[in-house]
C-alpha cells in the first residue's frame, strides 16, 4: 500500500501564454479523491531598491484582476530558463530607469501553497544614478518614497500587495533595510 495522498492524474490546461491550470485528483487513505486546481505560471520576482539618495522606488499599473491601480514594489516574471537575478536587473530597469549596482538574494519562497504552483524570489537592490532621460515601461507610474511614506502607504491599504510587503520583511530581516524607518509618517 502507498503513500497517501497521492496523486491519481495530472491535467495541464493552458489559459493564456503566462498562465496554465493544472487539475489534479488527489486519492486519500479513506478511498475518496478529490480535484484539485491551481495556478502555473513562470517564477516571479520582486525587488526591494534603494537609490544613492536612499527613497524605495515603487511603481503603479492597472491590475486588471482587482480592476484598479496599485502600487508595487518593481517585479515581474522570469522568461523561461532566465536567472532570477537577471530578471531582476531587467524589470528594474524596465520600470524604474534605475541600473542595478548591487543585486542580494533575499530568498525564494511559495507565494501560495494552496493556489499557486511557481516560486517568488525576492531581491535588494542598491542602484545606480538614473540616467537622464531614463524611460521606463509604458503604463507604468515611478514614485521615490522614504521607508517612513511607504510605511504610511502599507498601513492605509494603498499599497497593499502582501507578497511585495513580505519582500520588505525579508530585507529587514537580512539587515538590508532599517525596519524601523518603516514609522508611518
Amino acid at each position: 500500500m502507498g503513500e497517501f495522498p497521492k496523486i491519481k492524474s495530472r491535467k495541464t490546461i493552458e489559459v493564456s501564454p503566462w498562465m496554465k491550470v493544472i487539475e489534479r485528483e488527489v486519492a486519500y487513505k479513506n478511498g475518496t479523491t478529490e480535484l484539485y486546481h491551481a495556478v502555473d505560471q513562470q517564477d516571479y520576482i520582486a525587488i526591494v531598491a534603494l537609490t544613492p539618495d536612499g527613497r524605495i522606488p515603487i511603481v503603479q499599473q492597472y491590475r486588471p484582476a482587482v480592476e484598479r491601480k496599485t502600487w508595487e514594489l518593481p517585479a515581474g516574471m522570469t522568461d523561461a530558463g532566465e536567472d532570477p537575478a537577471l530578471t531582476c536587473e531587467r524589470e528594474l530597469m524596465e520600470e524604474t530607469g534605475y541600473p542595478a549596482k548591487a543585486v542580494h538574494a533575499l530568498g525564494s519562497f511559495s507565494p501560495c501553497t494552496a493556489r499557486l504552483s511557481n516560486r517568488m524570489h525576492s531581491f535588494f537592490v542598491q542602484t545606480g544614478a538614473r540616467p537622464q532621460g531614463a524611460a521606463i515601461e509604458a503604463g507604468i507610474e515611478l514614485n521615490l518614497v522614504s521607508p517612513g511614506e511607504l510605511a504610511a502607504m502599507i498601513i492605509s491599504g494603498e499599497f497593499s500587495l502582501q507578497l511585495h510587503i513580505g519582500a520588505l520583511m525579508l530585507a529587514g530581516m537580512r539587515g538590508f533595510i532599517d525596519l524601523s524607518a518603516f514609522t508611518p509618517r
